[in-house]
């Protein structure tokens, strides 16, 4: 399967696209670790992505459709992928449907998670970092420490990352819904789109994700 997930930050895509690819048999191509793949092989795609980071600008469509393209040619994506990050406009979707197309390939769906805002503010402004180690995460109302401010793991102190407080929260959604929701109408004009609340137990989420994707490809 070719999936394209999307929906605003906070809805938990990194969870669901972790159990999703083991349960297809898929890879998972992130944006993120493209970028980290690319900077660290010191590929040319990656030193353009570099200078415009280290400039403090945002990496044009092109070099980001380019580290798309590239890891959807490597061999383990012969047989399909799940994308999440990309596309993030719709310039970028348009870009990946004209990849397919060259390749005779479609998607078989948009998994849409849908998560009300407020939901989402509480889930990411809540959260709590060890300053030691920044694996250990906590929040302070579905996860919380033995010891307020004191990670159970190691004793490290921890803390709101700063751009996880709410503004930064709310300025993130702002950006959501004007540059990358608009991909959501462009996808449901080719009827690919289906919509499943990300709210609940991640793994009836990731039941709802699968039914719903089965019931789309078939």
């Amino acid at each position: 399967m070719r999936i394209v997930l999307v929906g605003p930050p906070g809805a938990g895509k990194g969870t669901q696209a972790k159990f999703l690819t083991e349960n297809l048999s898929i890879p998972h191509i992130s944006t993120g670790d493209l970028f980290r793949a690319n900077i660290s092989q010191g590929t040319d795609l990656g030193k353009q992505a570099k200078a415009y980071m280290d400039a403090g600008d945002l990496v044009p469509d092109e070099v980001t459709i380019g580290m798309a393209e590239d890891r959807m040619d490597a061999p383990d994506a012969a047989d399909g992928f799940l994308l999440d990050g990309f596309p993030r406009n719709v310039g970028q979707a348009e870009a990946l449907d004209a990849y397919l197309a060259a390749h005779g390939l479609k998607l078989d769906g948009v998994l849409d998670l849908e998560v009300p805002e407020d939901e989402v503010v509480r889930r990411i402004a809540g959260r709590r970092v060890c300053r030691k180690d920044s694996s250990h995460v906590f929040h302070v109302e579905h996860k919380k420490p033995k010891a307020e401010g004191v990670c159970d793991e190691c004793g490290g102190e921890l803390y709101q990352r700063a751009d996880d407080a709410e503004d930064k929260v709310r300025n993130r959604l702002d950006v959501y819904h004007r540059e990358t929701e608009p991909i959501i109408d462009y996808y449901k004009r080719q009827n690919l789109v289906v919509t499943i609340s990300a709210l609940g137990p991640v793994a009836e989420v990731t039941q709802r994700a699968m039914d719903a994707l089965r019931r789309e490809a078939a």
